[in-house]
């Protein structure tokens, strides 16, 4: 039965030969006509004569009986055709539910449980095949095409002219004719059509293609305004109020069930575009901005009620933005796109009640725009929401606070008014937390509009977002990087006096409205932070501990967001704040001192008393804040970001330093150092010149540190031990060298011992570069001899520092002496300074570059061996050797191209070393032959079986995880060393080291050798990849023909 109906649809749908049509008829409408009339005929002679199509017949005469729209004398050969496609659509709608139903009754409970669970479900009778759902597919285009859109009013709905050249000759064909009864037919279309959509088969063909003719109909049917001077007058009054009413709840009912970002599409396409002026023409050859150009005003009204109807329901945000912006690719047009969004959210609508219930309804679901997940939609999605909040605190403050930054900030505000009884748990969830920080970096960061508004919400939970960044930088967070940026972003758009009022309240000079004293942050399970109830210290000193040790963290922290700014004056004009508020204080100590000494206690209630007394407290605490901030910044921030400004002065300004002439000249004459006074010196000539004459070691002098390093970690006690060194030791150069007035020296230690050395380089006029020493070539070559051997540690490293150099640059006393240096640097290898021995260290490696062959022979015994001095303390043995490993090691690095000729006595001692008792000896070898091997190139073939079986036996047999992580890691740089040539080099062993890593990951169970390996394997696999797939070169040779 199915099958005959669509077979009855297809005869009614199908083209006529083309060539018999044309030959009969002279025009394409004439032939369409034909064709029309022609399909027709033959479906009724089939109807009648086959038998295959009684059952098609008896059901499309019921059908018929019950369509009272339904004219069999009509003389339109177009309706005609219409009529009989909606005829065979009903009958085929009426068999499709009749056989559902069965269906369902089939699938009854009682029947399901005689299927086993190998059976397929059996499918429901409205499944259509591809072919049946094309063949429905035509048949319902030949009705809207024929029976609804022609029928439609000028500007309502996109014409058919404007879609193809095909619709514009269907067009011309129906109105060509003088159609009566519009009105009439186009209620009997669209209800038909809504009939069919009630079963879901057909629904989904109807909706996906002609929704929006179906929603062009049933607005004219249902909205458009009755005028009694109209053509076709007669027909029209037969749409009586009642099918005008059924209209408007049909269009209701369907808008309320599509998708509605679909519905939305449509009904921007129904409101047409912008009233144009002038002739229509001039946008020929764009059919869509035609076709959107000329709807009438009560269709444009209506869809804008529509459209704020739908705007304002749940989710109606979400709607329209995914409306206007699903299909995008992130271009520009995506970013026009979000703009023209956000300014439709933010205009309220005229339906809309009042501007208050708009803004309440609407800003929740803003807010919701920030939190997808998807990255294409989530991108989207912020990008308006971040567009429409900016947009609302500029237009709509009052409305944006009270129903944006309020809500969105309230997780933060939380944190300061949470109270024990309330929260007597988690005050501020995890969750909560990361999606406050997360939407203020989206709309404060990312939107980057630093409006008044936006910044005085922010400021009111700066302090508490300070608190987490504190907290972030002691735990593994990822809520630190937001918090950062917010704050940067806050003081570099903030104006420079409410910046230094926010930096004087996050130092706590200020008092601030930060979280209750009860509650702090603690770490989340998913990497964020929980706001939560402390427990109670009950020992007093640790919580005087833990008071102190916060303060100093807050502070350090802020030195770190401050060393941020750059390209900002900001920490330069703080620093002054801070000089100007302490030179105010030191100002008024004598008045206060003074005050206090007058005061007659004996006059005073105990009230007085004691409100003086805390009043002195307070001020005393103050001053000791503003002390603490001062030291701490000026030890951890570096003179460029303090001192960014380039100051130019004035002749008004050298006049007013002209007082300091005499304390400089006293200065320059009396003081003890020899430094002081050349400085104090130029700075009087500078002076006394107007700036005419600047000295070039002044300027030298005045240059910011250049150590990079140095941040405010430089708190700790191993730091300020460095730095009370280095300054013995700029000391302790002063004084040996105070007959040299221009040298400028600047020592540097060591920091690990894969350090290298500060290099020490002089340049004409006597200044220096970078971590340079100036080379004092007064001093005899003994002195400096006897100083490496001086009991004072500095005076001891610069000696070795300046030997060292004097070797690299081939100074003819240290190359004749230089196996005094040489005791001298093994000696000083023993020393139990870090300093000391990194330095000789040091020398050795530049030793061992410079005169290979004899150097590394001594050194190989020694490591080999022990040392072997006179004087060698033998209990530190082991430990000295170690150090020769490590001047080996880096005298491996500096080899070069010399490996394959120096390299054979130091593989074999490694490879002894791989055998010694000590794991430690052991571990520093086998990372010796890695770096030695990596050098080698082409020269390890021969060695390599013998490489590979020591290296495959120490992974498999060896105790020690740290000697087996050193034995991965010789087969990593290995790899990483001959790269594209290890199938050439390692053809016979590369199996055998590759088994080796693999059985570390699987079998090994020290984590670190298994990452060693992972990265070993990882290496492997790109050099295979490499040699297996080469990487495709363009090139054009040239070649010279004989």
């Amino acid at each position: 039965m199915t099958s005959a109906i669509f077979s009855a649809i297809n005869t009614l749908t199908k083209p006529l030969d083309e060539a018999s049509v044309h030959d009969a008829q002279p025009t394409h409408q004439e032939a369409l006509l034909a064709v029309l009339q022609g399909n027709r005929a033959l479906l009724l002679e089939q109807l009648q004569s086959e038998r295959s199509f009684e059952e098609v017949r008896r059901l499309r005469e019921e059908v018929m009986a019950a369509a009272k729209w339904f004219s069999s004398n009509t003389e339109d050969a177009t309706w005609g055709f219409v009529q009989e496609c909606l005829l065979l659509l009903l009958t085929l709608a009426r068999h499709l539910s009749i056989e559902l139903e069965l269906f369902k009754q089939a699938c009854a409970p009682s029947a399901a449980k005689q299927h086993t669970p190998e059976m397929a479900p059996p499918l429901p009778p409205d499944i259509l095949s591809v072919t049946q759902q094309k063949t429905l597919g035509a048949a319902l285009q030949f009705v809207v095409s024929l029976g609804l859109c022609p029928y439609l009013a000028p500007g309502v709905g996109v014409p058919l002219g404007c879609r193809s050249a095909f619709g514009a000759m269907v067009e011309k064909l129906v109105r060509g004719g003088g159609v009566s009864a519009v009105g009439h037919r186009l209620l009997t279309t669209t209800n038909v059509l809504l009939q069919l959509a009630e079963l879901s088969s057909f629904a989904t063909l109807v909706f996906t293609h002609h929704l929006g003719d179906v929603m062009a109909a049933l607005c004219q049917l249902g909205y458009q305004l009755s005028r009694t001077e109209r053509r076709g007058t007669e027909e029209e009054k037969e749409l009586s109020a009642e099918d005008c009413q059924t209209c408007k709840k049909a269009l209701k009912s369907l808008l309320g069930k599509v998708y509605q970002p679909v519905v939305i599409k449509e009904l921007l396409i129904l409101q047409g575009g912008p009233k144009l002026c002038g002739a229509v023409g001039s946008f020929s050859g764009s059919s869509r901005r035609a076709a959107l150009g000329s709807a009438p005003g009560w269709l444009r009204r209506l869809c804008g009620q529509l459209l704020s109807e739908r705007l304002m329901q749940p989710n109606g945000v979400q709607a329209v933005v995914r409306a206007i912006l699903e299909g995008g690719t992130g271009g520009e047009s995506d970013w026009r796109k979000c703009d023209g969004v956000a300014r439709i959210l933010v205009a309220c609508p005229q339906q809309s009640a009042s501007a208050d219930s708009y803004y309440r309804q609407v800003c929740p679901q803003i807010l919701d725009l920030l939190h997808f997940k998807d990255k294409l939609t989530a991108h989207q999605f912020q990008s308006v929401a971040t567009r429409v909040a900016v947009s609302m605190v500029q237009e709509k403050p009052s409305f944006a606070h009270q129903y944006l930054l309020t809500p969105l900030l309230e997780p933060l505000h939380r944190c300061t008014t949470a109270s024990y009884e309330s929260h007597s748990q988690a005050a501020v969830e995890e969750w909560e937390l990361t999606r406050c920080v997360e939407d203020v970096y989206k709309i404060w960061v990312v939107g980057n509009s630093p409006s008044a508004s936006l910044l005085k919400a922010l400021e009111e939970v700066l302090p508490v977002i300070f608190t987490l960044f504190c907290f972030t930088k002691q735990n593994v967070s990822h809520l630190r990087a937001p918090c950062k940026d917010i704050l940067l972003w806050y003081l570099s758009h903030s104006e420079m006096s409410v910046a230094l009022s926010s930096l004087r309240q996050l130092s706590g000079l200020q008092e601030q409205k930060t979280e209750t004293a009860h509650f702090h942050f603690t770490p989340g399970s998913d990497g964020g932070a929980r706001f939560k109830s402390r427990d109670n210290l009950s020992d007093e000193n640790d919580a005087l501990y833990e008071k102190l040790s916060g303060e100093q963290w807050r502070l350090e922290c802020l030195m770190q967001l401050l060393a941020e700014l750059k390209d900002s004056d900001l920490p330069g004009d703080f620093l002054l704040d801070l000089l100007q508020e302490l030179t105010r204080w030191a100002a008024e100590a004598d008045k206060v001192k003074k005050d206090e000494q007058e005061l007659d206690v004996s006059t005073m209630t105990l009230l007085e008393v004691e409100g003086q007394l805390l009043g002195q407290a307070a001020r005393q605490g103050q001053r000791l804040i503003l002390l603490q901030v001062l030291a701490v910044m000026v030890e951890s921030l570096q003179h460029t970001v303090l001192l960014r400004k380039t100051t130019q002065f004035s002749a008004e300004d050298y006049s007013s330093m002209s007082r300091l002439l005499p304390p400089l000249e006293t200065l320059s004459q009396k003081h003890s150092e020899v430094g002081i006074q050349e400085l104090a010196s130029n700075l009087r000539t500078v002076i006394a010149t107007y700036g005419s004459y600047w000295p070039e070691n002044l300027s030298a002098a005045t240059q910011p540190s250049r150590n990079p390093e140095t941040t405010a970690k430089n708190t700790s006690v191993s730091s300020r031990k460095k730095q009370k060194m280095q300054t013995e030791a700029n000391d302790s150069q002063n004084s040996s060298h105070s007959s040299l007035p221009d040298s400028n020296t600047h020592i540097t230690h060591p920091v690990s011992s894969g350090g290298s050395a500060a290099g020490i380089t002089q340049h004409p006029g006597g200044r220096t570069s970078g971590n340079s020493a100036p080379c004092p070539s007064t001093e005899p070559f003994s002195n400096w001899l006897l100083e490496a051997c001086d009991p004072d540690v500095p005076t001891r490293v610069f000696a070795l520092r300046f030997l060292t150099q004097m070797v690299q640059n081939g100074n003819p006393e240290a190359v004749q002496a230089q196996e005094k240096v040489l005791m001298l640097f093994l000696e000083n290898l023993e020393h139990e300074d870090s300093f000391v021995y990194l330095s000789a260290i040091q020398g050795l490696a530049v030793l061992a570059d410079s005169y290979p062959k004899r150097i590394l022979e001594r050194l190989l015994k020694d490591f080999q061996h022990g040392p072997s001095l006179p004087t060698s303390n033998m209990a530190q043995s082991l430990e000295t050797r170690l150090k020769v490993g490590e001047v080996l090691m880096r005298a491996s690095r500096g080899v070069g191209e010399l490996a394959p000729h120096l390299g054979r006595p130091l593989i074999g001692v490694f490879l002894q070393g791989t055998r010694d008792p000590d794991a430690r000896v052991r571990a520093s070898s086998l990372s010796n032959l890695g770096e030695l091997c990596k050098q080698l190139d082409y020269a390890l073939g021969p060695l390599a079986h013998e490489l590979s079986s020591c290296v495959t036996a120490l992974i498999k047999t060896e105790k020690e995880a740290e000697v087996r992580r050193a034995a991965v890691h010789v087969i990593a740089l290995l790899l990483q060393g001959i790269s594209n040539k290890t199938t050439q080099v390692l053809s016979d062993v590369l199996l055998d080291l590759y088994r080796a890593l693999k059985w570390v990951v699987r079998s090994d169970p020290d984590d670190v050798a298994v990452l060693h390996a992972q990265l070993a394997l990882e290496e492997l696999d790109d050099v295979m990849r490499r040699s297996i797939f080469p990487e495709q070169k363009l090139e054009k040779k040239i070649v010279v023909l004989p």
